[in-house]
């Protein structure tokens, strides 16, 4: 059908340009963000584009929905604005009329967040805590930059080192200050190297000396040294096993439902819901007066997607505590906006005069 044919790719042409420009604007905010990390040593600048890919897809399923919603409101309020709506009405296609085409033209990007949120999701957050752990868990001589001063991971050592070798495990002209609790001590080295025994790392500092001061009676301590060994790092290899909600499997989650985990499930779901939910309400909030143009309909129409949003974190948080079941929340909060949403189609369609009211009148008319 012809008016199924137009508003479908409508709809389309402002999803595709929608979806570019939010996906460029978090991409650039995120890409910043990262950069700030790799530069205060948190992240390895070689990560930074596997970690921004990362961002990406965690945040694409959001992304999706702001951009489906946008679309159709942008799409509806233009035909509002034109006029086109009240030929449409004027015709007795009825507003309940416009969700099929909307709903067809979506089903795509509403089962890639269903994969994105239930799969794709989990494996984005386990694989980045595995980056950030593996980078975390160099050692102190690794982690420093040529000629420049660097903490260490535990934040009780500071280094200055001019690295000698590609692979970060030989340099010269060490420098290291060591401060605890009662004492405060500065080793230097014409060279070091990293050691590895087993799962441990040791640093080896060969001809330097070590000068030691105790706060405790203000003694101070001198020694020189031909070779020094020092344990540079904790395991070269981390555990995963205890991995937080976010990166486990939807399947394990439900395997054994703790409150945490059944917080995150309810996540998971809620950003699929919310997203069918979000084209309803967007049918009914696109409705603008083209008398009196204005910006303020499309303003509460996100104001509205922004408070669904952060009622869907809320529900995690209420059943990660314990507060509210899972049944509860989905059906409060997702059963509660798909009620709301067709209550306002129902509400535009008695308003525009269409919907079953018109079709009974003008079917008693032609019996008349």
């Amino acid at each position: 059908m012809l008016f199924d044919f137009t508003l479908r790719k409508d709809l389309a042409r402002s999803f595709g340009a929608t979806l570019v420009v939010i996906l460029t604007i978090v991409i650039t905010i995120m890409l910043i963000k990262t950069l700030g990390q790799a530069a205060l040593g948190r992240v390895s600048a070689q990560d930074v584009v596997l970690l921004l890919g990362f961002v990406a897809l965690s945040h694409l399923p959001t992304m999706l929905a702001l951009s489906l919603f946008i679309s159709v409101v942008a799409t509806l309020g233009r035909m509002y604005r034109d006029s086109e709506m009240t030929i449409w009405f004027a015709s007795g296609v009825p507003l309940a009329r416009f969700v099929r085409p909307v709903l067809r033209m979506s089903w795509p990007a509403l089962l890639i967040v269903i994969l994105l949120a239930l799969f794709v999701w989990p494996w984005v957050n386990m694989r980045s805590i595995e980056i950030r752990e593996r980078f975390e868990r160099r050692s102190d001589l690794s982690r420093i930059a040529p000629g420049q001063f660097q903490a260490s991971s535990d934040g009780r050592r500071v280094f200055f080192i001019e690295r000698d070798s590609q692979d970060g495990r030989v340099g010269r002209n060490v420098f290291i200050l060591t401060t605890l609790p009662n004492s405060e001590s500065v080793t230097s080295a014409r060279s070091g190297r990293i050691v590895i025994e087993g799962d441990d790392r040791y640093l080896v500092l060969d001809k330097g000396q070590n000068n030691e001061q105790d706060f405790r009676d203000g003694s101070k301590t001198l020694a020189r040294f031909e070779s020094y060994r020092v344990l540079a790092g904790e395991r070269t290899t981390s555990s995963l096993v205890s991995l937080p909600p976010k990166a486990q499997r939807s399947i394990d989650l439900l395997r054994e439902p703790t409150l945490p985990r059944q917080g995150e499930f309810v996540w998971r779901l809620g950003l699929i819901l919310g997203s069918a939910n979000m084209l309803l309400l967007a049918v009914g909030l696109a409705a603008t007066n083209p008398r009196r143009p204005s910006n303020w309909g499309v303003l509460f129409a996100l104001l509205t997607f922004v408070v669904y949003y952060n009622f869907i974190n809320l529900t995690q948080a209420w059943v990660a505590s314990g507060k509210v079941g899972m049944g509860a929340a989905l059906a409060g909060t997702h059963g509660g906006a798909f009620a709301i949403a067709l209550l306002m189609l129902w509400w535009r369609e008695s308003r525009n005069g269409s919907g079953w009211l018109r079709r009974a009148l003008a079917s008693r008319a032609r019996t008349a």
